[in-house]
């Protein structure tokens, strides 16, 4: 009789969340033990915080020490500086240097930071009324904020120092993704339909592109710009990662005007446009896009490169996705396919639940001198200790 004790694997740590910072450098993860800060480009652990309980969101401010978890927490000084009381479950939480912005299912909260010494509670200094956003969707400049308006499909563009409103009316339905260029000029936009991507000029609201990302309805999971503001990726639950030309942002003052509504896109800022516009979505169908009244999808433009990423192994209980505990994030499903630009050439992707995967891609060119994306690297970013 075998009486020694079974050994029993490790315990997979369970990934309630996700988030990159604005510089695209780190990622913090919220898990049912606490929270850590992960380096992008080497998915190591910097921070390893255990705590009493679960942690459902995190936040981080740039490469600075603090980290919202809408309690303020100092990784230096290892304590709370700050907390903030909600009424709803938190959906998403976002810092600048002296606000911090909390959205609930139906509103988005502004609140003054302004580093205590001492940990108290924030003052709220304004409201904005949302449709339902379970999602937390959000997206911060240094000078705007966006988050969906009170109808669905609608965006609400807040200027950060006079609170003045712009309001976009994006899609017809409601909201799935956006996301703002590095400068704030260019803000993309995604409904849940899920097959076209919108751009548009934070200065005057107007449409600049279409971009096509396919004609299968399909769930955006992240959106964002290169550093440079020339691309544009994003992920969905088809398991693919398309990256798509966008407007130089120098032809900007061209749209100045209200009624300036463009359906195309301007050229592209690198040195061979024409070459590009061969290999870009708008040279997909050649010579076919330019005759008149041929369907749409001979015009449209399309990403001009694709890859896939992984979307993970999570438990299945009668072939559908083993649903998480906790549902901060307005959806019991675990994120996939959290995207951002660690540089011009880098993207970093990763996900969240029982199997959270870190990924890296890179732009390259091919033996034909095109452009496409490549996976060079994947890791179980939890299992580095």
């Amino acid at each position: 009789m075998d009486t020694r004790p079974k050994i029993e694997p490790p315990k997979a740590r369970r990934v309630l969340s996700a988030n990159f910072d604005t510089s695209g450098f780190h990622f913090g993860i919220g898990l049912e033990i606490g929270f850590r800060l992960v380096h992008s480009e080497r998915a190591q652990t910097v921070l390893n915080k255990d705590l009493a309980g679960g942690i459902g969101l995190v936040q981080m401010l740039d490469n600075t020490n603090y980290i919202a978890l809408v309690v303020i927490w100092d990784a230096v000084k290892d304590k709370a500086v700050g907390f903030i009381t909600c009424k709803t479950p938190v959906r998403a939480v976002r810092l600048t240097r002296d606000k911090i912005v909390v959205v609930v299912q139906n509103s988005v909260e502004v609140y003054a930071w302004n580093k205590p010494k001492e940990p108290k509670e924030l003052d709220r200094l304004s409201v904005y009324e949302t449709a339902d956003n379970l999602l937390g969707m959000i997206c911060m400049s240094s000078k705007l904020a966006a988050f969906p308006g009170r109808t669905p499909g609608h965006v609400q563009i807040v200027e950060n120092d006079t609170g003045n409103v712009s309001i976009i009316p994006a899609h017809s339905t409601p909201l799935r993704a956006m996301a703002f260029s590095p400068k704030g000029e260019l803000l993309a936009t995604a409904s849940e339909h899920g097959t076209i991507i919108r751009i548009w000029n934070t200065r005057n609201c107007a449409r600049i592109c279409e971009l096509r990302r396919g004609w299968d309805s399909a769930a955006i999971f992240s959106l964002a710009f290169s550093s440079d503001g020339n691309l544009l990726a994003c992920t969905s639950d088809k398991g693919t990662l398309h990256i798509f030309d966008v407007p130089d942002p120098e032809k900007l003052r061209e749209l100045q005007s209200p009624s300036s509504h463009v359906s195309g896109a301007f050229p592209c800022s690198r040195p061979s446009a024409t070459a590009a516009a061969v290999e870009n979505g708008q040279g997909k169908w050649g010579f076919l896009g330019k005759i008149p009244f041929m369907p749409r999808m001979f015009s449209d433009q399309y990403s001009f490169t694709s890859a896939s990423f992984e979307m993970g192994d999570e438990p299945t209980t009668g072939g559908m996705p083993l649903l998480s505990d906790n549902a901060s994030l307005g959806t019991t499903k675990p994120q996939k396919g959290v995207l951002a630009w660690f540089d011009e050439e880098t993207i970093h992707v990763v996900g969240a639940g029982l199997d959270a995967r870190w990924e890296k891609f890179k732009m390259e060119l091919d033996d034909d001198g095109r452009r496409r994306v490549r996976r060079v690297g994947w890791k179980r970013y939890c299992n580095d200790d």
